[in-house]
This record gives C-alpha cells, sequence and structure tokens, in this order.
C-alpha cells in the first residue's frame, strides 16, 4: 500500500455517547493491525462527545473528526464519513462498543486473500453492565435464501470493499433505512452479485441492554418492513415469499416477555 493511503478507513458515527466513546476508540488505536485511518463524525452531539473525539485526533495522526451541521441520522452520517475516506477498505465502529484487538487484522487477511468477497464479517456478542449475555452467530458463506429471516451479516464488526460500496451507491437517505440502513445495503450488495464471508468467532462486542423491544418503536417496524420488501424483490423472491416481509410487525405485536425469551434464547 501507498504510505500515504491507508489501507482500511474505519466509519464512526457519533451522538452524544460521551460515557462510551473513549472505550471504543481505544479498542481501535489497540488493534494489531495499524495501517488506518478512523473517520468520526459527531451527528449533532449535545453531550461532551465531539470535544471527547477531538482530544483524540489531537493525540493520534491517523483520526480525522468531521461534523453534522444537524442532526440527519446514522445512514447518512456514515455516507459523509465515506465522503472522506481514502482507504480501500471501509470498516465500522459504534461509539459506545467495542472490538478485539486482532479484528482487524484477521478481517483484513480475509478480504484481501479472497478478491471474489466484497464484505467480510463476524459474530458479534452483546454485554451490559453485568457482563456478556448474548451472542450472534451468522452463517460462514450467507446466500440470499438466507435474508428471508433477517441479516445475514452483522453489520459493526464488517470490512467492505469500497469498490462495492460505491457501486452500491453507500447507505442512502430514504428516511425508511432509519435503523435498517445495513440491511438495505447488505440486499443491494447482494443483489449486485458481491456476496460475504463470516467469520466463525465473535470479533465484535456491542453494548446492549436487555430491553431491546421497548427501544424499537412501531415505526422502526414499519421501515425494516418496507426493507424488507423491497430487498426481497432485488433479490427475486416470488411473490408469496415476499409477503413475509411482514415479520417485523409480527414480532412488534408479541409480548414483551415472549420476545425477550426468544431474543435470549436465539443469540446463546
Amino acid at each position: 500500500m501507498n504510505a500515504s493511503i491507508p489501507a482500511v478507513s474505519i466509519l464512526m458515527g457519533i451522538y452524544n455517547c460521551e460515557t462510551t466513546l473513549a472505550e471504543a476508540i481505544d479498542s481501535i488505536r489497540a488493534q494489531t493491525f495499524t495501517d488506518w485511518e478512523f473517520i468520526i463524525c459527531d451527528d449533532g452531539s449535545k453531550d461532551g462527545s465531539l470535544m471527547l473525539a477531538n482530544d483524540y485526533a489531537l493525540k493520534d495522526p491517523r483520526i480525522k473528526v468531521i461534523r453534522n451541521e444537524k442532526n440527519i441520522g446514522l445512514a447518512q452520517t456514515l455516507d459523509h464519513c465515506a465522503s472522506v475516506a481514502r482507504g480501500k477498505y471501509f470498516a465500522r465502529m459504534d461509539g459506545d462498543d467495542r472490538c478485539d484487538p486482532a479484528r482487524l487484522q484477521k478481517l483484513f487477511s480475509t478480504i484481501e486473500s479472497h478478491p471474489n468477497v466484497a464484505v467480510v464479517s463476524s459474530w458479534m456478542s452483546m454485554f451490559d453492565e453485568h457482563g456478556t449475555w448474548g451472542l450472534i452467530r451468522t452463517r460462514p458463506e450467507p446466500t440470499a435464501a438466507d435474508f428471508a429471516d433477517g441479516t445475514p451479516i452483522c453489520h459493526a464488526p464488517c470490512m467492505m470493499r469500497r469498490s462495492a460500496f460505491e457501486a452500491v451507491g453507500g447507505y442512502g437517505s430514504q428516511p425508511w433505512v432509519i435503523r435498517t440502513e445495513d440491511y438495505y445495503l447488505w440486499f443491494r450488495f447482494y443483489a449486485k452479485g458481491f456476496k460475504a464471508l463470516n467469520l466463525q468467532e465473535p470479533l465484535y462486542h456491542m453494548r446492549d441492554d436487555r430491553a431491546a423491544k421497548a427501544r424499537r418503536t412501531f415505526k422502526s417496524r414499519i421501515n425494516e418492513t418496507i426493507v424488507r420488501w423491497k430487498g426481497f424483490g432485488l433479490l427475486g423472491y416470488p411473490l408469496w415469499k415476499r409477503i413475509w416481509a411482514i415479520r417485523p410487525l409480527l414480532v412488534w405485536a408479541v409480548p414483551s416477555w415472549l420476545y425477550e425469551r426468544l431474543r435470549k434464547r436465539n443469540r446463546q
């Protein structure tokens, strides 16, 4: 690689995550793989997130901080990050998570050695103040059929080819991609013929409490249903199978106690 151009650009949108941001940034700075730049975009935070990010940028020239003029949401914020990024590959990181020190090296080695693969991700664990409580497992080589039950690629741990990301037009600004920007991105990857690999180990750790259903509003379920309907069409699902796009609405109707029991069982 050209020494002036990093191999990997890490994209992070931040919003009111002052209390967790340092841990997230430190987990990137502790990576065994060092040929990266870190693009952090503040999306109108009201706390000290932006100031903290700027402090890190002063200490580490690989970190670049930008900001949105107003809060525009994660999808457009990540597109803003991508617009100033220089790397051949894009990786993700969120401001309240952490990852293993070898994460970037393992992802980079895999995608470099598989030129037919556009995105590499891994399993992802969930933790809260009491410790790790769940694990999202994904298939090693997801197929178009795997999209029927949900996204088959964990977004936060991923590393993707910049060329593939640009070929599908990035995350997009449609209002119905809010909270589903990753799912829609992978639909378009697969519709273009791009493929993914999932490493069979949890290299990324998402801070996530156990009250997820309360945070998933009816509007977000509507958005996911729209994305699924459009995505199923892009992948050529027959009409009878596209009806299963309503799954998020059915999940929303499930009582909270039952939802949490099923969620915990599926993530162990």
